[in-house]
């Protein structure tokens, strides 16, 4: 392949797998708090606000995290050795995201329920990224 064909590949893939990272990104959080409410029987319409609250402070605080680690460079993204990045902005996202949830719902910010969804989403990251990583590899 030429040499400036293979820029223009990286750049054209570059554009398109970001879209694909956030899209992945919001569905992983999205799953996650399925699950989680599920787990506790509060899977009904009746818990949509709740699981709204949660949904959108966890995508706020993962999107403003996530690009300080670098979580949607291709250099980063698609090495496996990096998914520790997604731990840690996690950790730190779900953290604030309990605080704002608590401010959303005018509700106190319990301290376990923070530790366990820093747990859970932080899983739930890296199963996403590690999938998009296995993708990544197949389609480069």
């Amino acid at each position: 392949m030429h040499p400036q064909s293979q820029g223009t590949l990286d750049s054209t893939f570059s554009l398109m797998s970001r879209p694909i990272l956030i899209l992945g990104d919001l569905f992983a959080i999205a799953l996650v708090t399925i699950i989680g409410f599920a787990t506790h029987g509060e899977a009904e319409v009746s818990f949509l606000p709740r699981m709204a609250a949660l949904y959108f402070a966890l995508s706020i605080s993962w999107f403003l995290l996530a690009p300080a680690l670098g979580l949607f460079q291709r250099e980063i993204a698609s090495n496996p050795k990096q998914l520790w990045r997604s731990v840690l902005a996690m950790i730190f996202a779900a953290s604030l995201a309990a605080i704002l949830r608590g401010f959303l719902l005018n509700a106190p910010v319990i301290p376990i329920f923070a530790v366990v969804l820093a747990g859970t989403s932080a899983v739930g990251m890296v199963v996403w990224r590690g999938l998009y990583y296995l993708w990544n590899r197949k389609v480069t």
